[in-house]
């Protein structure tokens, strides 16, 4: 008779090396990945308007997922240009499946905080990833629970993926989620997350998240915290979706010249400032139409707003709303989106202090953005 495994962190190795009941037979492997290329047309570049644009490479990546009894792997290597930080790992976590509804993950795995996997419908993502708030990742452990209503998931994190192992160097920037870099460092951080799924025409998903860790100063020595608090809410009916969170984000460093109203964060080659405090609201929808026209299968119509609402005295908010489309169209999906944004730094403006002070003279600025990826 097979032994069926609890829910408990004690019984692991128990589990690890009794259990079969999940089991398969024999090792499996599965590769993927994905070919993307971009058209950019955007509102405060004199020069791309004149050229009419800009068409180019994005990302190539390569997606490997393995699995033998209850133990499996989950890995993804993206390649960027080096303008955009080269190659690096995106995720990469082994885990242990108790039962169906519990497992654990080890590694370079997704933290749980809001909305998951995105926050948005977009190839932009919400505000929320500029902030290190969606599809972050972080080198930690974490337990998940999925029932039929409640989801739970309880995670530790011992830092953001970290590349450096030697002293006083600062966390390197090529890297895919949105971190703390410069000379304070994400450690021992703790999260946990709620769901509670309801209703049958109308799927409706109602969730609380928090998020507690330490920011270790380089130069101080000396240990500040961050934490986070969302209330999110997501509904499916029919072929709409919408997406909502509430989040508030208070960041405490231990600088050493005193200034702690603002941190900065990295990913893809490059740091910019964020305000240490605010308050951040976001509102996605997509209505999604099937259509049978030659390889042509589905278009999913999306309006993706994020708003932040800085605390510090004299700093301007944030906006973001990206309205466009994804088709389906075989094994490519390709996005059209029109994203604006004010003081954002990734939409115009001023891209080191557009997520700190901001500039209240600041106007909403534009891009076209065209996203043609090939997933095998």
């Amino acid at each position: 008779m097979k032994k069926k495994c609890k829910s408990s962190f004690g019984i692991f190795l128990f589990c690890l090396f009794s259990s079969n009941t999940f089991a398969q037979d024999k090792p499996k492997l599965q590769i993927g990945g994905a070919l993307r290329f971009n058209y950019v047309y955007s509102s405060w570049k004199e020069e791309q308007k004149e050229q009419g644009g800009t068409f180019g490479y994005d990302m190539f990546r390569i997606n490997a997922k393995a699995s033998y009894k209850n133990v499996y792997m989950d890995a993804e290597y993206r390649l960027y240009s080096n303008a955009f930080g080269g190659g690096f790992l995106k995720q990469a976590w082994v885990g242990y499946r108790f039962n169906e509804q519990e497992e654990i993950q080890l590694g370079l795995a997704s933290v749980p905080f809001g909305i998951q996997q995105y926050n948005s419908h977009n190839w932009f993502f919400n505000l929320t990833y500029y902030v290190g708030l969606e599809d972050d990742h972080d080198m930690g452990l974490k337990y998940v629970h999925l029932g039929k209503r409640w989801e739970y998931y309880l995670a530790f994190f011992k830092n953001a993926e970290d590349l450096n192992f030697a002293e006083n160097t600062e966390h390197d920037l090529s890297r895919y989620s949105y971190d703390i870099v410069g000379r304070n460092k994400e450690i021992n951080q703790f999260n946990t997350k709620i769901i509670y799924n309801y209703g049958k025409a109308w799927k409706q998903r109602l969730g609380f998240s928090g998020q507690y860790g330490y920011l270790y100063n380089i130069d101080t020595d000396s240990k500040g915290n961050h934490n986070a608090l969302a209330l999110h809410y997501e509904v499916d009916y029919k072929d709409w979706n919408l997406k909502t969170e509430a989040i508030h984000v208070a960041h405490n460093p231990e600088n050493e010249d005193g200034n702690n109203e603002i941190v900065q964060m990295g990913a893809y080659g490059a740091p910019y400032e964020v305000a240490s405090d605010f308050n951040m609201f976001t509102m996605a929808v997509s209505k999604t139409v099937q259509i049978e026209w030659g390889p042509l299968s589905d278009i999913q119509f999306y309006n993706d707003f994020g708003y932040m609402q800085k605390t510090e005295a004299g700093f301007s908010d944030s906006f973001m709303n990206v309205t466009g489309a994804l088709f389906h169209i075989g094994q490519i999906y390709m996005y059209v989106d029109y994203a604006a944004g004010r003081n954002h730094s990734w939409l115009g403006g001023n891209f080191v202090n557009d997520f700190s002070n901001g500039d209240p003279e600041s106007k909403w600025e534009a891009r076209l953005n065209i996203n043609i990826g090939y997933y095998f």
